[in-house]
């Protein structure tokens, strides 16, 4: 079944940046534990709100998607917690990919020498980047939503990137709900269908 031809309905997927999430709500709240086994069902709740009342909803599952690096021994820990625990949450779908190092190092601001290596403990100055997280999530909110998967997708992340996405799937008649943190990503907000203030309702997915 296409996406034009899917029937009207209450069935929500939600998409969530893993960093994205985190390090925002560490911002507005500093040492925030997230309790995953709540936040899916918290955030069904807050878009049957926003979507109506009277409309049922039904879960139809949430991806995590993320990065670490290898090299990191906490990231490393981080990865197995994600595969082993994540990955135990109800209708939960981890993606978690493995940072790569920048090829280039950075530079010196007055004389524009690259500085690969620290000169006080020697560290590899060049860092990690995340590559394919926001493909990675594109690709499933479009796929799913062709293969009729979902009425109404939850994206949770403030990366602008993601409005074309929106706007294609608004376009078919899909609903995406914004996860915010305001006033940060106003303008993926204003694409999106509705938003979710995330800090607002932090507390109902907050892990004691």
């Amino acid at each position: 079944m296409s996406i034009a031809q899917s029937k009207p309905g209450g069935r929500v997927r939600i998409f969530v940046d893993f960093w994205n999430f985190e390090l925002s709500l560490k911002e507005t709240q500093s040492g925030f534990r997230i309790d995953w086994f709540s936040l899916g069902p918290v955030l069904v709740e807050e878009t049957r709100c926003i979507v109506g009342p009277e409309t049922p909803m039904a879960y139809q599952g949430m991806g995590i998607y993320g990065s670490y690096d290898p090299n990191n021994p906490n990231e490393e820990n981080l990865h197995r917690w994600a595969s082993r625990i994540l990955r135990k949450v109800p209708g939960a779908v981890v993606r978690m990919s493995s940072r790569r190092r920048k090829a280039m190092a950075p530079k010196c601001p007055s004389c524009y020498s690259v500085v690969l290596w620290c000169t006080v403990c020697g560290a590899d100055m060049r860092g990690t980047e995340e590559k394919g997280v926001d493909t990675a999530i594109a690709t499933d909110m479009i796929s799913l939503a062709w293969d009729d998967n979902y009425d109404v997708a939850v994206l949770v992340s403030s990366d602008r990137d993601f409005i074309p996405v929106v706007e294609s799937l608004s376009n078919k008649g899909i609903k995406v709900i914004h996860g915010s943190f305001p006033p940060k990503a106003s303008e993926l907000t204003q694409s999106c269908w509705g938003y979710i203030d995330i800090p607002y309702i932090s507390q109902k997915f907050r892990r004691a």
